[in-house]
């Protein structure tokens, strides 16, 4: 059986499942396996895939998730389009929690992460320059708007290391850089896709002010515990908000915006 599928789900901490009704598939790629079973529906007509980036059990940390064996995996399936909720914390005041940023940009501040698929001998150098589906940006935030979810349109996302949190002055620099929002796998997750030729998305849900956020002073420092709690309260709208992006999607329109 051909197992095909035309957009593709990457669920962040806190999201491990999307479907009531799936079936799930192992896939292997040339770069190994992804990080668990993909997780395959039908919604509105649409074949769409879901994958845990860390796994269902959280067994990847963010430095170790098998990035290029994930996107890889889409790209097999014929995955055209990519949608990838992650939980991120806040770097400006006015970005509460709670808050929804479509990310236009990234910093990257890993280090390690086999981040290309051309290792050699095939060398491609690809623009970088506008990472992220703009296609797809609005389609998020029209989403956003008819649901009455608060949604920034755009905002620039430093990647950290992890899977250890900032200290206070790290915090204070990004914040200083004019960056948004801070976040462990948004690198090489969103370029690896450019690479491949498929559209990627990314939804952050902001699950905290980041520690070294000035004018808050009185917000305790960030814990794994504070950010699945907050992510599991919003469970509910992040999946109203994917499913109606998927609703919006038009499988039919040729995006040339990330070829």
């Amino acid at each position: 059986m051909e197992i095909k599928a035309d957009i593709g789900i990457f669920g962040g901490s806190g999201f491990y499942s999307l479907f009531d009704k799936v079936e799930e598939f192992g896939i292997c790629t040339p770069y190994g396996k992804p990080s668990d079973k993909i997780a395959i529906a039908d919604i509105d007509g649409k074949k769409v895939a879901f994958l845990p980036r860390h796994g269902k059990k959280h067994q990847y940390p963010p430095h170790l998730i098998p990035y290029r064996a994930n996107l890889y995996a889409m790209k097999q399936l014929g995955v055209k389009k990519i949608i990838a909720a992650t939980a991120s914390g806040s770097l400006r005041a006015d970005i509460k929690p709670g808050d929804f940023v479509i990310c236009d940009q990234f910093v990257d501040r890993t280090w390690g992460r086999k981040d290309t698929y051309f290792d050699g001998p095939e060398v491609k150098h690809i623009s970088a320059a506008h990472p992220y589906c703009s296609e797809l940006g609005k389609l998020a935030v029209s989403a956003g708007d008819k649901l009455g979810i608060k949604v920034h349109d755009k905002g620039t996302v430093v990647v950290v290391q992890g899977p250890r949190f900032s200290t206070v002055a790290e915090s204070r620099w990004y914040s200083k850089m004019g960056w948004d929002i801070i976040n462990m796998t948004q690198y090489p997750e969103c370029f690896l896709a450019k690479e491949l030729g498929i559209c990627y998305s990314n939804i952050s849900l902001i699950t905290d002010y980041d520690v070294g956020l000035e004018g808050n002073a009185d917000v305790p420092p960030v814990t794994e515990d504070e950010v699945l709690k907050v992510f599991n309260e919003n469970n509910e709208k992040v999946k109203s908000l994917i499913f109606e992006i998927i609703r919006s999607i038009d499988l039919n329109s040729d995006s040339t915006c990330c070829k």
